[in-house]
């Protein structure tokens, strides 16, 4: 604890000691105020300034340290000053007294319950961070609710103690010209019980709530204004259009037309999306012919001599789009009309929030899903547009192994394709500007994974900005800075994986004027409700998460709350959001890294099992790797686990579960599980958090305890026996 907070804590501690020593709640209550009411007024028709400083310090004091007896100090400014000054000392020393207690809050106990609680708080630090102001002036307008408690709550909130200290002295002021006036007939006042009649209460009340009303009325009447130029239809079509029959827009139109509702889904392209066509399927495809292939290499690790095989690029490219067709019915037009969904192919514009027009037809209705995905980004670099370069949706047209392939981008596109082609026999160079690959996840995960990059003999070119393409004798060359040299690459085909940007443009919304984010994706709320009441957006365009399995999760919202139609909001929780990259080693995680509760400043706790001890890795010959598990100090609460290893994706799986219904390592702990398979590492790691808690003071006790029970005899047979 540092020397501010000790301080502060003795001062507390002095003042609450002496308030209870001293019995100064004697000089608190209204027979004794009252009696010493004429002695004190007669001070102050002498002494002005002396008093009213004495009686404001006072006051700011006992406000700051929340020492009961308030309401009675605000009557005795009244009674001794009167109505003006009354009200001006007790408005300004109460507001100061009050963000007094909110600093004191703030720097003793914030930290502590951010740290513990910070999953929990983290929607309401999110809403303070927007609107606590607005709150907090309402609240400070309704006497109900206990000062001290809202000084005390507030502290541990992010709102900036500028605005705390505006708020608290506006949204006070009519309380304190009641209170004061109500003072300055002191006198004549019997109990502090009576004091304010209930239908002043309930005027204070319904003065307070004024604010969010208007708060209220006025996003209807946004929403209202965003939607007047737009003519409602007398009858609708649809229920639902769902633009894009991607992850999201499939699983959208699916409960959509299960709840019995009117859908239309509309495709521009292929049923199935990006995660069919040309991202998760084909890729995974791609990854398992390069994982067979290196297994073949390390064939005498199995004690298999003379094991050998020949990459067949194009064979391996028709198994890609072999495994593409077998899952194509899964998303075909047919399937989804036999389920009740309406399936378009053409390209959507939606011309109003209540019309959509496709292939000359227009199609009125209530509600609108945004479903179309993102693209890979391609970056403004100098002299690409002189190379035939490849994305994430272009390299399946491959049918030749490009002998150099130079692969732009270290994240989990970048690594998984460059490990792939690596795999089959391309010669891989892979550039990024951070200072390791997979820079989302935490060093030591980088680190593991780059030296098997190394190891397998891929070039890591990290830390280089890229500065300009070019073609020097009809060969492709990259050029790049790095520590202010100049590195020059040359290759046969580049990939560019840095990274995907939504698809906001082209069917409408540029005219509609919707807002976007920082990130270019269409801004929504909790209930994936965008700008416009009625139209809704999912998956990769409304991020920020772009991962095929968080694309299903916000479809859900999407549709459900746009078939409510307003009478009901469902909202999204991203508290557990899983992901896996699928290089060798699999690096997969849940909730928060490392990295990322240090940034965040959340205490933690790690647990580590390394899997070269793992019985199931060892005989797999896949005995590296480890799972890193962060868990709330002092509890098995799981915060965030990282597992690096052979399959990891799969072992991820039983954390997701447990944080998803809140159940912590003991849980596992207490499983069975089968053996030898992976998943019992998962167990491993939560003995190893049990382990490292036993209570090992008491050992000793334990020990003389068991002595005792096998007595004097079985201690002489057991040393006779030693001798």
């Amino acid at each position: 604890m540092n020397k501010s907070k000790t301080l502060l804590l003795g001062l507390i501690a002095i003042a609450i000691g002496s308030y209870f020593l001293f019995d100064l709640g004697q000089y608190l209550t209204l027979d004794f105020v009252q009696s010493q009411l004429a002695a004190v007024q007669a001070y102050k028709n002498d002494n002005f300034a002396t008093a009213a400083a004495i009686y404001f310090v006072g006051y700011v004091v006992a406000t700051g340290l929340s020492i009961p007896g308030a309401i009675l100090i605000t009557l005795m400014g009244g009674a001794i000053f009167g109505v003006f000054w009354g009200t001006l000392l007790v408005s300004f020393a109460s507001s100061i007294g009050a963000t007094g207690a909110f600093l004191a809050s703030r720097l003793l106990l914030r930290d502590w319950v951010q740290s513990r609680f910070g999953d929990y708080l983290a929607p309401i630090n999110k809403g303070m961070e927007k609107d606590g102001t607005f709150y907090l002036f309402s609240i400070r307008m309704v006497p109900v609710f206990p000062y001290f408690m809202v000084n005390l709550l507030m502290g541990l909130t992010p709102i900036k103690t500028s605005s705390y200290y505006l708020a608290s002295q506006a949204g006070m002021f009519a309380n304190t010209i009641v209170f004061v006036n109500a003072g300055s007939e002191l006198a004549q006042i019997t109990s502090l019980s009576g004091l304010v009649s209930g239908s002043v209460l309930f005027s204070f009340v319904l003065l307070g709530a004024l604010p969010l009303l208007a708060k209220f009325s006025l996003g209807i009447v946004q929403r209202n204004k965003v939607m007047r130029g737009y003519t409602k239809p007398k009858n609708f079509d649809a229920n639902v259009v769902v633009v894009g029959a991607g992850s999201a827009g499939l699983v959208a139109a699916l409960i959509a037309a299960g709840a019995k509702a009117r859908v239309v889904l509309i495709e521009k392209h292929k049923m199935g999306g990006d995660c069919l066509n040309t991202g998760c399927v084909p890729s995974k495809s791609l990854i398992r012919s390069g994982r067979i292939m290196s297994y073949i290499r390390r064939a005498r690790e199995f004690g298999l001599d003379g094991a050998t095989a020949t990459v067949n690029f194009e064979s391996v490219m028709q198994r890609v789009q072999a495994v593409i067709a077998a899952i194509e019915p899964h998303d075909s037009v047919e399937r989804f009309t036999s389920l009740g969904v309406e399936c378009v192919i053409g390209e959507a514009k939606i011309e109003s929030p209540y019309v959509v027009t496709v292939a000359r037809r227009t199609i009125n209705t209530r509600s609108i899903i945004v479903a179309t995905g993102a693209r890979p980004l391609v970056p403004p670099i100098p002299g690409l547009n002189q190379i035939d370069y490849l994305t994430s949706d272009t390299i399946w047209t491959l049918r030749e192994l490009p002998k150099r392939l130079l692969v732009v981008g270290g994240g989990p596109i970048g690594c998984e394709l460059a490990q792939a082609f690596s795999n089959l026999g391309a010669q891989v160079t892979q550039v990024d500007m951070a200072d390791r690959i997979m820079p989302r996840e935490d060093p030591e995960v980088s680190a593991l994974v780059m030296q098997q990059f190394e190891e397998q003999g891929i070039d890591l070119l990290v830390d280089h900005r890229l500065t300009k393409f070019e073609v020097v004798d009809g060969v492709n060359t990259m050029e790049a800075e790095h520590k202010g040299s100049v590195v020059r690459v040359e290759f046969d085909k580049v990939l560019l994986a840095i990274g995907r940007k939504p698809n906001v443009e082209g069917f409408g919304l540029e005219e509609m004027s919707m807002p976007l984010t920082a990130q270019g994706a269409i801004e929504v709320n909790a209930s994936m409700q965008t700008a416009y009441p009625n139209i809704f957006a999912c998956g990769d365009v409304a991020g920020p998460y772009q991962f095929t399995h968080m694309a299903s999760f916000q479809a859900w919202y999407a549709s459900l709350n746009a078939l409510l139609g307003g009478l009901w909001r469902s909202k999204a929780n991203y508290k557990v959001v899983p992901w896996a990259t699928f290089t060798d080693p699999e690096v997969a995680r849940v909730g928060l890294s490392e990295e990322e509760a240090k940034q965040r400043g959340t205490g933690y706790e790690i647990t580590r099992y390394e899997l070269n001890e793992h019985d199931r890795a060892l005989a797999d010959g896949e005995a590296r790797g480890f799972i890193k598990i962060l868990t709330v100090p002092g509890k098995d609460k799981i915060l965030g686990v990282t597992i690096v290893g052979y399959h990891a994706g799969e072992l991820i799986g039983e954390f997701v579960f447990a944080m998803t219904h809140g159940m912590g390592l003991g849980k596992i702990s207490a499983v069975t599980h089968i053996y030898p398979t992976l998943l019992e590492a998962n167990k491993f790691a939560a003995n190893a958090w049990r382990n490292a808690r036993l209570p090992e003071k008491y050992f000793p006790l334990a020990e003389k305890y068991f002595r005792w029970l096998r007595g004097k005899r079985a201690e002489a047979t057991v040393q006779e026996t030693s001798d």
